[in-house]
């Protein structure tokens, strides 16, 4: 699945084509995704995009009177292709814009969705997601205080969505590794200091992801059509059963909140 340095990756890659251009229209092919397209959207003919934002791992495409969300799902993809393309078979909704360019959405699964509202702040989807992890608000003293009461497992605290929005589980693996943290350990046994080099260590492994274009394991490209390859640089995540890369121990490979989870048993504690 597309995680937060995937979706911030295509984000960056449409906004050029898309940011303060008009909206010729939109063609949907299949309208049945993870939720209905939403029938409103046949009715934004010219209408300018003001603004191309990311809200965890959700596109959002600012217009005057609304927002289109736009959440890529477990095998999603957005491209800028020519007005000349033709579509493929899983090429589901394109968005033609006036500089002749059309954004793609491309989904095999179609687990994705394509959506309107006039209402972000409140929308069901948008209104209870937690602090964004690159943001200055977004600390160790903010985890060690949202930590009280918790007794959910350290990874899956991280990856709560009310915690903190898009640390995925690829980056939650190797976050935690970063910081010797045992991914079972109780959220709430873990010290104040020791969550600080988490949550810096959250910001960096997205910000480096995001540099190399995100992490490309099965279907993902960004909006030039291309992978990421912040894969050559993990650590742990699906590297169960080889050497860790500091200590050279073997790794270990669990399953917490049904996700598959590696660690060092040496390095973690």
């Amino acid at each position: 699945m597309p995680e937060l340095p995937e979706v911030e990756t295509t984000k960056r890659g449409i906004q050029p084509y898309v940011e303060n251009v008009n909206l010729r229209s939109i063609v949907v092919r299949q309208p049945r995704l993870r939720w209905p397209v939403s029938e409103e959207l046949s009715a934004l003919s010219m209408s300018k995009v003001i603004s191309v934002e990311r809200r965890a791992k959700y596109l959002l495409l600012g217009l005057s009177d609304g927002h289109i969300i736009i959440h890529l799902g477990m095998s999603g993809s957005l491209r800028v292709v020519d007005m000349n393309e033709p579509a493929g078979k899983h090429d589901h909704v394109d968005f033609l814009m006036d500089n002749e360019k059309i954004i793609r959405y491309n989904d095999p699964r179609r687990f994705g969705s394509v959506l309107w509202t006039k209402d972000l702040t409140n929308h069901p989807l948008l209104a209870k997601l937690g602090p964004e992890p690159l943001e200055e608000s977004f600390d160790g003293d903010y985890l060690f205080k949202q930590r009280e009461g918790k007794t959910k497992n350290i990874k899956q605290f991280i990856m709560d969505n009310k915690i903190v929005v898009g640390v995925g589980n690829i980056y939650a693996n190797e976050a935690l590794f970063l910081s010797g943290i045992h991914p079972k350990r109780s959220a709430n046994k873990i010290s104040k200091n020791r969550f600080k080099l988490l949550a810096n260590n959250i910001k960096w492994v997205l910000s480096e992801a995001i540099k190399q274009g995100g992490t490309t394991l099965k279907d993902f490209v960004g909006g030039d059509g291309k992978p990421g390859y912040f894969q050559q640089q993990l650590n742990v995540y699906s590297r169960g059963g080889q050497a860790c890369t500091r200590c050279k121990t073997t790794l270990k490979e669990i399953r917490l909140g049904q996700r598959s989870t590696v660690y060092c048993p040496k390095c973690q504690h």
